[in-house]
């Protein structure tokens, strides 16, 4: 009589429910990787060929409270600079704000990944500032970061790769929708368009925020930065939304 061996077999597939399924899968490739994070960012949430809704961009810019989390510590800096011109009460507040989201999710047992990064630009940007001791510094991430994501745009275009393009390549394989965006002349002079317009988003930023930075008009630059963040964001998301719809449609079920 032969012993019965109830080990899992490395090509056993395992059923639904089986706690160690996932130690047996096979590791997601590079690309399946790259597309779960486009997914999960705020662009990916607009899939190409659905019809734009509201709810879907408010998903997209993060929800209402991911809104709130984006907001609110900018707004609190430019109250408190308006109101007392002091550098300390005005980095620090913001950081405070942060922190009480990143309590309020822990609480609620939900992801803290998009508060951490919301409250480790604050405490980047609040340390810059605290450093220096000019309430300007605040401001010197923002900048940079608007500044490689322009130059980041410009390269993908100049290679003939427009970061739209990419980007929907992920979302949208090119064995679901017939063929490569590459090789279609409307899709890929859409995505290039779509592309140029992120470019001159954070060109107008830097358009504006420099000169300000550089002539330490801290009230405006914390409006113009608040302006130009999410509400601006959001609109061209919208038409990027628009855009690209017009050359991904998505085939509708045939009416009985």
């Amino acid at each position: 009589m032969t012993d019965h061996d109830d080990r899992a077999r490395p090509d056993r597939v395992a059923p639904d429910g089986d706690p160690y399924a996932e130690e047996r899968a096979e590791p997601l490739s590079l690309q399946a990787q790259l597309r779960d994070a486009v997914r999960n960012a705020g662009i990916g949430q607009v899939a190409p060929g659905e019809a734009p809704s509201g709810k879907a961009l408010l998903t997209a810019v993060g929800g209402v409270r991911g809104l709130a989390e984006s907001v609110l510590p900018g707004f609190a800096f430019l109250i408190v600079y308006a109101v007392t011109k002091e550098v300390v009460p005005s980095v620090v507040v913001p950081v405070a704000i942060g922190l009480v989201f990143v309590v309020l999710r822990l609480v609620q047992r939900q992801s803290i990944m998009m508060s951490f990064a919301g409250i480790f630009g604050v405490a980047i940007s609040a340390g810059l500032a605290l450093l220096t001791g000019r309430a300007e510094s605040n401001f010197i991430p923002g900048i940079v970061i608007n500044a490689v994501f322009l130059a980041v745009i410009l390269v993908t275009l100049a290679i003939r790769r427009p970061l739209i393009g990419l980007v929907v390549g992920l979302l949208v394989p090119g064995d679901e929708d017939g063929r490569d965006w590459r090789d279609d002349a409307a899709k890929r002079r859409v995505l290039t368009v779509a592309t140029w317009m992120w470019a001159g988003l954070f060109a107008f930023r830097l358009a504006f925020e420099i000169p300000l930075w550089l002539t330490a008009q801290v009230e405006l630059l914390a409006g113009i930065k608040l302006i130009t963040g999410v509400p601006l964001y959001a609109a061209l998301l919208w038409v990027t939304w628009l855009l690209v719809r017009t050359v991904f449609v998505r085939d509708e079920p045939a009416a009985v």
